[in-house]
């Protein structure tokens, strides 16, 4: 499984889905309490969930991962850790999936510039108020400090979408090749 993790709008949602139709990896759909966004797709960007019905999940121990990021939970379910899928997730959904020796996960920690963030944050239409809140969460809660392990540090502000997906995709394929042996 390969983890994507970064601030709000540093290319994850992108990457991911480059890497699902470039080279063929599974999108694991998250689930959270957060309301959708214009375009997002219940079951494809997300399986939005009610507070009570995640909480239920949680206690059932249904989730590998999860976390309360902006007033709302997220988390990743058991049976998606599988060979060969991305996942987004928060840091703390990083450390959680690392306590729990999932076989082949590789962390990816993308970096981007604030002021690259920004603008991606406006041109996909979020409003002023969220947008300097996310920034400033964001500062606190997105430091590689906060992950108790990362595989890889990339700057996605470098680089063409494209060409920071091949990257990730041969970093994981090699560590993937390195654990078979």
């Amino acid at each position: 499984m390969l983890v994507l993790i970064g601030a709000s709008a540093s290319g994850k949602t992108e990457i991911a889905k480059l890497l699902t139709t470039a080279f063929g990896y599974k999108k694991i759909v998250t689930n959270t309490t957060r309301e959708k966004r214009v375009n997002e797709i219940n079951g494809v960007d997300y399986n939005f969930l009610s507070y009570d019905d995640f909480l239920d999940k949680k206690n059932r121990n249904y989730f590998i991962e999860t976390a309360l990021y902006g007033g709302n939970y997220y988390g990743t379910a058991f049976k998606d850790a599988i060979d060969k899928s991305v996942l987004i997730v928060e840091p703390e959904g990083a450390n959680n999936i690392i306590k729990h020796n999932i076989p082949n996960v590789y962390i990816v920690y993308l970096e981007t510039e604030e002021s690259t963030r920004k603008q991606r944050m406006i041109s996909r239409g979020d409003s002023l108020v969220d947008i300097t809140n996310r920034i400033n969460t964001d500062k606190i809660h997105f430091n590689s400090k906060n992950i108790s392990h990362i595989d890889y540090i990339i700057n996605t502000s470098e680089k063409s979408t494209v060409e920071l997906t091949k990257i990730i995709n041969d970093k994981y394929q090699i560590n993937l090749e390195k654990k078979e042996l």
